[in-house]
């Protein structure tokens, strides 16, 4: 069988270094909470955060994303001024040290601040639905580089009070790729260029694992949207169901969307899936790797 890869899309607005890099990249997850479901509490001190952040750019992060508010299933929303509280410290101290960052959040005075603290990019799981002043904000903000951030979009369907609620789908391929197309028409005629937005199918977001395991499945159905996109399936609970480590499993669904073509992946653990993504990369090259030694090339043995 013929392994069928795909070509990667880029938004414009990335940092020299990320805008010319081949292949996908990883984006390191870095919560600021008490209670988001994989690592809440471990780095919610801004100090702690800050050292995370860093260490993940260290073990190879091409950008890092900051978040101050959980959106697990059932998690409660926290004031716009405890999320500022939480973020912005970070956001301006690793960007002071050099380090591309993004910041998770669904309201248009976080992304502004962080914007001035030194963000890049928006990374808004409600697609711009939960803060009707997003996308404005979105379209006038500039950023350290000199121009509008890039702005990730996600499939939403409702809080995360609400979400485990909504997962009936007609096709739910067919329906999150619709209702991401009304989403990305509806930030264009708010002022957000498409060249600077990115599209996330939502994985787990009103999603039941097997609608997560079609959604990654039917991957060239996703890359319709004619976008860069980024996955985000790190530890999720889908993932579980396997019995294997998670950090393991989501490599292995990094490698998978790197192959056919995604833009970023986002993850809590960057080795797996920078492993993952520099051997896509090297499929999509199309190289051979010179044989310089026993275990390496086809000589080697078991």
């Amino acid at each position: 069988m013929r392994l069928r890869t795909g070509r990667t899309r880029r938004p414009d607005g990335l940092p020299p270094g990320l805008a010319e890099a081949d292949g996908a990249l990883v984006m390191g997850i870095l919560n600021t909470t008490p209670d988001s479901f994989s690592d809440g509490g471990e780095h919610d001190d801004p100090a702690a955060a800050i050292a995370h952040g860093l260490a993940l750019t260290a073990a190879g992060a091409d950008l890092v994303d900051v978040g101050g508010e959980s959106t697990r299933p059932g998690a409660d929303r926290v004031s716009a001024r405890e999320e500022l509280r939480r973020v912005v410290p970070v956001i301006r101290e690793l960007a002071a040290q050099g380090v591309a960052v993004s910041v998770d959040t669904m309201r248009a005075e976080v992304a502004a601040a962080s914007l001035a603290a030194g963000a890049v990019i928006v990374n808004d799981v409600s697609g711009g639905l939960a803060d009707p002043d997003m996308a404005a904000l979105v379209a006038t903000a500039r950023t350290a580089l000199g121009g509008p951030p890039v702005y990730i979009a996600m499939h939403w369907r409702g809080h995360s009070d609400v979400m485990a609620s909504r997962t009936v789908y007609d096709d739910v391929v067919r329906d999150v790729v619709s209702e991401l197309r009304g989403r990305i028409a509806a930030l264009e005629e708010a002022g957000i260029d498409r060249s600077r937005l990115v599209a996330d199918p939502g994985l787990g977001f009103a999603k039941t694992g097997a609608q997560n395991w079609d959604l990654l499945a039917r991957w060239d159905e996703l890359a319709a949207l004619d976008l860069p996109l980024l996955l985000g399936a790190s530890r999720k609970g889908f993932l579980g169901r396997l019995d294997v480590d998670r950090d393991a499993a989501t490599g292995a669904i990094s490698a998978h969307a790197a192959l056919h073509g995604a833009w970023c992946v986002r993850v809590h653990a960057v080795a797996p899936s920078l492993a993952a993504v520099r051997v896509a990369r090297r499929i999509h090259e199309r190289e051979v790797v010179p044989d310089d030694g026993p275990g390496n090339g086809t000589g080697a043995g078991r």
